[in-house]
């Protein structure tokens, strides 16, 4: 294939971009494309856009002015934008930036294909009622033991601070069986950790299989996936709190798939700012909601979002966040100062100056760092299972992650890649750990 097109794609933001570009590559890998890490030698460049903070989207407009001079140097090449700036701002891409060539939403990215095969500068922002996923190519170009697997997009909660709902539409899941069909191909081409993806996952409802009735929630669609021969560990992200049904608690009891490790946004610890948010919940019922988590399953690490300097939080309000951080002790966070996204109800108030949100934000990352490294710190000495998705940068070195998240990396000169290994954490360092095997691998 020494005359195959090459494309080069970017990814900003969340890990519902990182799927959203593998099927987009996929798509046009179909299509004679294979994919290149070097932007210079590419053929069309794609830039999978993210639009939660205003910096992601002039990252997108900075990149599009350095392609300005390659694309000159290459008058065949091809640019597309694709993903929620994409959505937003849809012809405003094209007259802002004459070098692009296609805009296309996150859901419909399935026409990209099309689109390029058309030629000419082109906008797809629509939300269409077919279902892209029965339209895309079957996944053939797995990197490694782990995938991301979609279930839910969209999300109904209209955060007033969160554009996702504009650009991702309404919740929208998957049916279950088409879940459990995609899931068993993954594992048939030696997936042995799938991450469960959604806007807002845990409020998943998809149609049952035939014969079964009604709707599948996210903690069913877990049990079955768990029986999947070959199947090891199970993850999902990302939550909101008011979705945390008792069923999907008791499966983090119950399964010992589903790994120990939960991402559960709280934003903030203050209930005014809560309530300004629109997020409908508190921090009692958050803190209560933790505990109830936790005597599921007592070692879970937990990880959370903060947004700091939200318009009208007072010093009042960040004490309040920081007392609520002290009172769960997160393995790892998230933490944001406020960005206006335009549309949404919290751009029409006015900001906290920033001066005032870049002292919160430090102060608050300090202190979750804190955490971070005592949770890390703990795991030393003990024995954990790490599947390894790739060779470390020392001589019989492997990398993987641990069944909290942890990056570990294990001396380990006869590991391969897809094993899972328990091995005796021997050493923490700032975002990893270090580890010696204990047993033969599984």
């Amino acid at each position: 294939m020494t005359d195959a097109k090459k494309l080069f794609v970017k990814t900003y933001g969340c890990q519902m971009n990182v799927y959203d570009s593998e099927r987009m590559a996929e798509a046009m890998g179909a299509k004679g494309y294979v994919t290149t890490d070097t932007v210079e030698e590419a053929d069309m460049v794609l830039l999978n856009t993210c639009h939660i903070r205003e910096k992601a989207s002039e990252k997108l407009y900075s990149d599009l002015g350095r392609l300005r001079g390659l694309k000159a140097g290459k008058p065949g090449m091809i640019v597309g934008v694709a993903g929620c700036v994409a959505q937003a701002e849809g012809d405003e891409i094209l007259r802002r930036s004459p070098v692009v060539d296609l805009v296309v939403g996150p859901q419909a990215y399935h026409r990209l294909p099309a689109m390029v095969e058309a030629g000419g500068r082109q906008v797809d922002t629509d939300f269409p009622a077919e279902d892209k996923f029965t339209l895309l190519p079957d996944r053939k170009s797995l990197r490694g033991p782990s995938a991301f697997l979609t279930v839910q997009e969209g999300c109904d909660k209209f955060c007033a601070f969160c554009v996702v709902p504009y650009t991702r539409g309404a919740e929208v899941s998957r049916p279950v069986d088409r879940l459990l069909g995609e899931a068993r191909a993954l594992v048939a081409q030696g997936v042995r950790e799938i991450t469960l993806l959604g806007q807002n996952v845990n409020a998943y409802h998809g149609a049952a299989p035939a014969g079964q009735g009604g709707t599948w929630g996210l903690a069913r669609l877990i049990r079955e996936l768990a029986t999947i021969e070959g199947l090891a560990r199970l993850r999902y992200t990302t939550s909101h709190p008011n979705d945390m049904e008792d069923d999907l608690i008791a499966a983090h009891g119950d399964l010992p798939q589903l790994m120990p490790y939960l991402h559960l946004p709280v934003q903030s610890g203050s209930d005014r700012i809560l309530k300004a948010m629109n997020r409908k919940h508190d921090a009692q019922s958050y803190l209560r909601l933790i505990e109830r988590i936790r005597a599921a399953r007592p070692d879970i690490l937990l990880s959370s979002d903060f947004i700091v300097g939200f318009p009208g939080e007072t010093d009042a309000d960040f004490q309040a966040t920081l007392q609520l951080i002290e009172a769960v002790g997160f393995g790892a966070a998230f933490s944001f100062k406020y960005s206006a996204r335009p549309g949404t109800p919290a751009a029409e108030k006015p900001p906290v100056p920033a001066d005032v949100a870049d002292a919160r934000l430090q102060e608050l990352q300090a202190l979750v760092t804190r955490q971070q490294r005592a949770a890390q710190e703990a795991m030393v000495g003990r024995e954990v299972t790490v599947l390894y998705e790739k060779p470390g940068r020392l001589p019989g070195q492997m990398v993987g992650k641990s069944d909290h998240l942890h990056a570990v990396h294990v001396a380990d000169p006869q590991g391969r890649i897809g094993q899972l290994v328990p091995v005796r954490v021997t050493a923490s360092s700032t975002n990893s750990l270090a580890a010696v095997p204990v047993t033969a691998p599984a």
